[in-house]
């Protein structure tokens, strides 16, 4: 290769974003991300998705009141047990999902930017099944992960939708 060819692969190189950026085009998760408006929580708000969902919430920088303008309703999270696999075997997988329904009202005109859209998240876990101890701390853990993937699932969606507000 030419000395020639690579300066003009450089010079391409360094005027490409610049042609991108002036067309519109930016990477997705580039620039500054929305941020939530403070929220109100209704609905199940005991439960550990909503703690989380809580949690989540303060971290993106938002945060939960009683008098806020937006409303989230959240449903009480269901997990599903579906068993893979063969009978008989010590061992077993099981998949485990977490669903959960969720409404984004706004409190001034009552409107609905989300109408109980549901949301889930799923993992594969091996249990063996003569160990009981044992299968209860790994179906806890379990459910905490999936609690925290569906929490972070949820707050994405609610950027998105404010994101277009």
């Amino acid at each position: 290769m030419k000395r020639r060819d690579v300066l003009y692969a450089l010079a391409a190189g360094a005027f490409a974003p610049l042609l991108l950026s002036g067309c519109g085009f930016h990477l997705r998760g580039s620039g500054a991300s929305t941020t939530l408006p403070e929220l109100s929580l209704a609905g199940d708000t005991e439960s550990g998705l909503a703690r989380e969902f809580t949690a989540q919430l303060k971290q993106a920088g938002s945060g939960v009141s009683a008098q806020a303008p937006w409303v989230v309703t959240l449903g009480t999270p269901r997990l599903e047990e579906r068993r893979l696999g063969g009978e008989g075997r010590a061992s077993r997988d099981h998949e485990l999902t977490l669903r959960a329904s969720v409404s984004l009202q706004a409190r001034s005109d009552n409107t609905y930017h989300l109408h109980t859209e549901t949301h889930s998240a799923s993992t594969h876990i091996r249990v063996n099944d003569d160990d009981l101890l044992n299968r209860e701390a790994l179906f806890s853990e379990a459910r905490d992960q999936l609690e925290k993937q569906l929490a972070q699932k949820i707050v994405t969606r609610l950027v998105h939708v404010a994101s277009w507000q």
